[in-house]
């Protein structure tokens, strides 16, 4: 089952991979239910996208339709009667999606679901508690400043000027894609964009821009993950923003970054350090910026629903790193299945299912 749509600012990203999810996936070895939520939070069956699946996946939109019958959520993910296997692949970026909340849900069905757990996803999104984590975990990072909306006033801006100086990156604490975020120069910058990115969410982040290359790590695995060569991304704006990553034309993406052996494997052991530290399983994006002459490698943030297209740096990297779209889609799901039954082995109880 592909799950996908949403209803945060991220719903039309999620759409257009879940089509490339869709081609991507063996019609001879899965049988494929797309599933959408609106952006009213209704779950639907696709039923466009089903009858284009029935005449192959060539005849897959770019994006997907989520319109179509309304589905009731728990049901809808729970095993099958006929006692196949059912494995959801969650491609639900966001608030109410990628944060936890809907692997919640998986979970109470006690179905196998591609990427991280309920706490991982949770701590991921929220860039806050991430930060809190990664810094309690020992790992070098941004200064940085957070705040929920109720102490966003002018002793807080005074607090960013004082502590963090300018230029400034101002973020939504719980939002993905470089929505909401915007870089501020000055006092009368910082303001506008704390309004913006409040109008996100309730807690904004704030870190000190830092002058450094970009480095992203690919992460593949549950207890025992693995890192794909590194990348480096090279904006064609001040930072890395929505329009670079889905607009087509954007970012230069270097493919493996032009590091030395020993920065290439230092990158790699802190990307496998943060996964664990930060709880995920199944995939994730390790982000860093490269201070080359000052504080070496710091830790950005790890996504643990990165973007999914086949250009897209998460398999990009792994396809440099010897494990093409195909493959990757069909490992990620062996993981879901694996992740499922080794917390089965561990005390979970048993669903009492009715009989069909």
């Amino acid at each position: 089952m592909v799950l996908f749509g949403g209803v945060s600012a991220e719903h039309e990203v999620s759409c257009v991979t879940a089509a490339h999810v869709l081609r991507a996936l063996d019609p001879e070895r899965y049988d494929l239910v797309p599933v959408a939520v609106t952006t009213e939070g209704r779950w639907v069956l696709s039923e466009d996208t089903a009858r284009a699946l029935a005449e192959g996946s060539a005849a897959l939109p770019p994006s997907l339709a989520t319109e179509g019958p309304s589905l009731d959520p728990l049901p809808t993910v729970g095993p099958a009667a006929t006692g196949d296997q059912v494995v959801v692949f969650p491609l639900i970026h966001g608030p109410l999606g990628e944060d936890g909340t809907v692997q919640g849900l998986l979970e109470l069905a006690d179905v196998p679901y591609v990427g991280a757990g309920v706490l991982g996803s949770a701590v991921c999104m929220d860039k806050a508690m991430a930060k809190a984590i990664a810094g309690a975990a020992g790992l070098r990072q941004p200064r940085y400043l957070a705040a929920r909306d109720i102490d966003v006033d002018p002793a807080f801006v005074r607090k960013v000027a004082n502590d963090l100086g300018f230029p400034v990156f101002v973020k939504p604490a719980n939002l993905g894609s470089s929505v909401g975020i915007t870089k501020a120069n000055d006092l009368g910058q910082l303001e506008v964009a704390l309004a913006t990115a409040l109008a996100y969410d309730e807690w904004v982040l704030v870190e000190e821009a830092v002058l450094g290359r970009e480095i992203e790590v690919a992460v593949l695995g549950n207890a025992r993950p693995r890192a794909s060569v590194p990348g480096e991304i090279r904006p064609s704006h001040e930072f890395y923003d929505y329009a670079d990553k889905y607009g087509g034309d954007g970012a230069e993406l270097l493919i493996p970054a032009p590091l030395t052996p020993e920065a290439t494997e230092e990158v790699r052991s802190l990307a496998l350090a943060a996964y664990g530290a930060l709880r995920c399983d199944g995939l994730g994006r390790v982000d860093f910026f490269y201070e080359e002459d000052g504080r070496g490698f710091l830790l950005n943030e790890v996504n643990t629903l990165p973007g999914f297209t086949p250009n897209s740096m998460y398999p990009a990297l792994w396809a440099a790193s010897g494990v093409s779209y195909p493959d990757l889609v069909d490992e990620l799901v062996r993981l879901a299945v694996e992740r499922h039954e080794h917390r089965r082995g561990h005390g979970r109880p048993q669903p009492v299912v009715d009989p069909p």
